[in-house]
């Protein structure tokens, strides 16, 4: 058995079909019940829309809403025509939402990835919904795909996807490449369903992971876990031997579309609008953070370093600015409300000690999602990116920032934790976000750092984004699983490079 859809000829040229946990588009239905249709946001979005753009490949997902669905077919073939490729959703009931999406994805998958097992709820429920929901993905990629395309699943929410087509019998090639980090032997060991979930992983053709930290910790949970597995390789890919199988494990640091963000950083309309936030703060050093609410952030860590730095060095006073940027995530979800509280707490308490007369504010605070322009004004202003995730997969923001710092006389302060560090220590910052002090004090030596130091810091730093951007990631994961690059799923002959970023990471 293969795919259902109508026959096509063999010959005729691969489609590069995406899957993941929801379509790069959020639905909403208005009061006279008809759908409004906006781009979604998130790293895998913001990096894929480039990629897929115009090729007229197929991406599957959920919508965003659960239940019935009346007119979302037409909404969906209206969203279409201005994307380039075809969009297919999956339809999940508010119990699968409830347990599959809030429950094992974000209650158990999310946290423990991320070495924070504390906040982990093992229900036995979330697992059975979550195998549950892996498997209507899969019938309606069996149901909208064919042999020669190349299906590519994403992230933590569908693991079991790969399983779950080879039980359909779909024999295309498949990928699955994982945005979160993946844990060590001891951390993965705490989940339950360890031995279904690295079984289930190796049904994919190959699997890609951020850096090679995290393959070194799937290999080795591989070695500890899985009977009778050999590894073998040296470099970028590995090969897993199992049985009479073989899988492809490979690092593919994600990245974004460099030449995008910079030409529209450099557009006169946000010129203007980073001018502006300049002269509203008086000239004084901008310190920028960019962050989703979430626990993996470290948002009050870095606030109680900016205080610390404020104690340690008081020369910074009056002459910096810290813009935290916090974007709504989960505010239902009661650790998410605490969150929200404790860094409104810790913004309060600090503008409470330290704001003087005159106008200075040590802290703006913004909780709300930024439009593009937005964003990458903010990203011009600011001398400094203060970067500072617990653990993060890759963290675009940080390759955003560099991209767009087209006067280049700034700095990058980054976690070492974020798989961005790999690439980009050599010229950022780094800072273990949990050492509150060296954290303060690196701010201040960015704040003191020499223009033209910083000028070739930075312009190292928008080379290495510009030499591995998202085009490279993808032509390096399809290279490893398929043997082919981008020129395999060709744009029309008469196309013409739209440089735009429809979305924002955060």
């Amino acid at each position: 058995m293969n795919q259902p859809e109508p026959r096509r000829s063999e010959s005729e040229s691969s489609r590069l079909v995406v899957v993941s946990n929801r379509l790069p588009f959020a639905f909403t239905r208005n009061a006279d019940r008809h759908w409004t249709i906006k781009p979604g946001s998130g790293g895998l979005v913001t990096a894929l829309l480039p990629v897929l753009r115009d090729r007229g490949g197929l991406w599957i997902g959920w919508t965003g809403a659960a239940g019935e669905l009346p007119g979302l077919d037409a909404a969906l073939d209206e969203a279409a025509p201005n994307t380039g490729y075809a969009l297919k959703p999956v339809s999940l009931t508010p119990e699968e939402v409830e347990r599959f999406y809030y429950g094992f994805s974000n209650e158990i998958m999310w946290p423990l990835f991320h070495d924070l097992q504390s906040h982990c709820n093992f229900d036995p429920d979330y697992w059975r919904t979550y195998q549950r929901v892996n498997r209507k993905y899969a019938q309606v990629i069996a149901d909208h795909t064919r042999r020669n395309d190349f299906i590519w699943v994403h992230d933590y929410h569908l693991t079991h996807v790969g399983a779950e087509l080879r039980h359909l019998g779909v024999r295309s090639k498949t990928g699955f490449f994982l945005h979160i980090p993946f844990p060590s032997l001891d951390i993965f060991l705490k989940l339950p369903w360890r031995f279904e979930l690295l079984d289930a992983m190796l049904a994919y053709d190959l699997i890609g992971l951020q850096t090679l930290r995290d393959r070194r910790n799937f290999v080795q949970c591989l070695r500890a876990l899985v009977k009778d597995v050999t590894v073998q390789g040296k470099g970028q890919v590995l090969t897993v031997k199992l049985g009479d199988r073989e899988v492809r494990v490979g690092s593919f640091p994600i990245s974004i579309d460099y030449q995008a963000f910079a030409e529209q950083a450099g557009a006169p309309e946000v010129g203007r609008r980073a001018d502006e936030l300049r002269t509203a703060l008086n000239q004084r050093q901008l310190i920028l953070g960019v962050d989703r609410l979430d626990y993996t952030k470290g948002i009050p860590h870095r606030l109680r370093a900016f205080r610390s730095a404020l104690h340690r060095h008081p020369e910074l006073r009056e002459h910096v600015t810290l813009i935290q940027v916090v974007v709504p995530s989960r505010e239902d979800i009661r650790e998410y409300h605490d969150l929200k509280e404790e860094i409104e707490r810790l913004v309060g308490e600090i503008n409470g000690e330290f704001t003087r007369p005159g106008g200075w504010v040590p802290i703006h605070y913004v909780f709300r999602s930024l439009d593009k322009t937005e964003l990458l004004a903010y990203y011009r202003a600011a001398q400094i990116a203060l970067i500072t995730p617990l653990k993060d997969g890759m963290n675009l923001v940080a390759k955003e920032y560099c991209a767009c710092s087209i006067e280049e006389d700034c700095v990058l302060i980054l976690s070492e934790f974020a798989g961005a560090a790999v690439q980009l220590q050599r010229d950022a910052l780094l800072v273990n976000p949990y050492d509150i002090e060296q954290t303060a004090d690196t701010l201040y030596h960015a704040y003191g750092m020499a223009v033209d130091e910083r000028r070739a810091r930075m312009r190292r730093l928008r080379k290495s984004v510009h030499d591995h951007d998202i085009f490279w990631w993808v032509d390096s994961f399809l290279r490893a699983a398929i043997s082919k690059d981008l020129s395999a799923f060709p744009l029309p002959d008469d196309y013409v490079p739209r440089y735009r970023v429809d979305t924002l990471s955060v």
